[in-house]
């Protein structure tokens, strides 16, 4: 099982979290989320990765509302490996993106891509792990009190963010530490 941090929007933040062993960080492209990040900052971010440590994670863009062009171009801009798209993603979407050499996530409901999210905060917790061809990414308000519970759903990957915040948008590497540590 891999942990996925996302809202990743501080280069010391991303560079401990993979020290301390996270397999993904999460770049949210929404304007509206309190851990947005421009294309700029995420770009500078993986650029202050050095190069052990990027070898050791990916990188994952999250997009709400953006086409598949919108899309790719923020893609090459900032080095991510992956495109999550937060919404119900139509299929021509995930093969224009896949054309594009993208490993592609979804969200519960939409055209399944190489991964799907059950995201809880958006309803999609209490829907059941489909037999498929994806990885299989549970996430929404995951933290030390209940992460025992996801894990027992048996995912491929635990996706977490709000829970090691000291204030929206904020990421604190000991409560990533404290959370690796009750997974482990």
């Amino acid at each position: 099982m891999k942990i996925k941090v996302c809202g990743t929007n501080d280069a010391v933040f991303a560079a401990e979290a993979v020290r301390l062993g996270v397999d993904y960080l999460g770049f949210i492209f929404e304007p509206s989320s309190p851990r947005y990040v421009t294309v700029e900052k995420a770009a500078e971010i993986v650029a202050s990765l050095d190069a052990s440590l990027r070898r050791r994670v990916r990188l994952v863009g999250v997009f709400v509302r953006e086409t598949p062009d919108e899309i790719t171009e923020t893609m090459r801009r900032t080095g991510l490996d992956v495109v999550q798209l937060h919404r119900r993603a139509a299929k021509e979407d995930v093969a224009a993106l896949k054309a594009a050499g993208y490993e592609v996530w979804t969200l519960a409901g939409g055209a399944e891509g190489d991964g799907v999210l059950f995201d809880s905060s958006h309803g999609d917790g209490d829907t059941a792990f489909r037999d498929g061809n994806y990885k299989s990414i549970i996430a929404g308000r995951i933290g030390v009190e209940n992460v025992a519970d996801a894990l027992a759903l048996k995912p491929d990957i635990i996706d977490v963010n709000s829970s090691l915040e000291t204030a929206p948008g904020v990421k604190s590497a000991i409560l990533l530490a404290g959370f690796l540590t009750k997974i482990h």
